[in-house]
């Protein structure tokens, strides 16, 4: 299945500066007759009409989807997210802004679980900077 449109263009181009070239030729080189349609569907539909959307920067995005995703428990998307924060401006500080969010508006548990995955992430990305804050979660 080869899809050919504007929206899919831009979602990869969109998609390629949020998750960095690396994440999304490793799931390009993955994908299967199985999850093509669904990758085309994300391609298209997540960022090519809504991450590429003028109004908000890539790192508002980034600050609202690690909410979302934190408040609804899709912990492999957290730290896809966190991960790409990186690539879209969204600081530690805007992260944990966000997750003050969580706590108030959908509940300390699933901010406290996030947390866990964030600080979890952060280590993977920075396993020698012990100053970010890792350590035990309550």
């Amino acid at each position: 299945m080869t899809v050919n449109s504007n929206r899919f263009d831009q979602g990869m181009a969109t998609r390629r500066s949020v998750l960095g070239d690396r994440h999304v030729d490793r799931t390009e080189a993955d994908k299967t007759p199985f999850d093509e349609p669904f990758q085309a569907l994300i391609t298209e539909g997540a960022w090519g009409s809504v991450w590429s959307r003028p109004h908000w920067t890539k790192r508002e995005r980034s600050m609202v989807t690690i909410a979302l995703l934190a408040a609804l428990g899709h912990d492999d998307e957290v730290a896809m997210h966190v991960r790409a924060a990186a690539n879209t401006g969204a600081t530690r500080e805007d992260i944990q802004e966000a997750l003050l969010h969580v706590a108030i508006y959908a509940g300390v548990p699933a901010a406290n679980h996030a947390i866990k995955i964030i600080k979890q992430t952060f280590d993977e990305m920075e396993p020698d900077d012990s100053s970010r804050g890792g350590g035990h979660v309550e």
